[in-house]
């Protein structure tokens, strides 16, 4: 008996620890969700000549958001290969071009992304907040 039960609190200890909860990174909602967040940043003030980024704002919520991954137990090692990951990114940017197409912007026309832009800055969105209107 005594066997017995340090087996299961080894085990209820391994599954209460924080690396053992962990989703994937790729699962990650709040991560995810700022990642996709700078994507339509990035491409609202890569396409609107009127609009440009907040750099420091930018960098100090690229660094932010990896606090809270190693906060909540990501390894390093880990991190960087999701940043890295080719397929990541890829999903990552189709989501923010489904956001900007389905909120208005077209292929070859500035001004549908200056008006997602300051859509973007007046309701203070994370994507609102590394952008700046000139």
């Amino acid at each position: 008996m005594p066997k017995l039960l340090a087996a299961a609190l080894t085990l209820a200890l391994t599954l209460a620890s924080p690396a053992a909860a962990l989703e994937p990174l790729a699962q990650e909602r709040y991560i995810n969700d700022r990642l996709v967040a700078a994507r339509v940043a990035d491409r609202i003030r890569r396409e609107c000549p009127s609009i440009e980024a907040r750099l420091v704002a930018a960098w100090s919520a690229a660094r932010a958001l990896k606090r809270y991954a190693e906060q909540k137990g990501y390894p390093a090692a880990e991190i960087e290969a999701f940043l890295d990951s080719k397929p990541d990114r890829a999903r990552i940017y189709a989501v923010a071009e489904d956001y900007l197409t389905r909120n208005g912007a077209r292929a070859g026309d500035a001004e549908s992304f200056c008006r997602i832009g300051r859509n973007e800055i007046a309701s203070k969105s994370v994507a609102g907040s590394l952008l700046v209107a000139r």
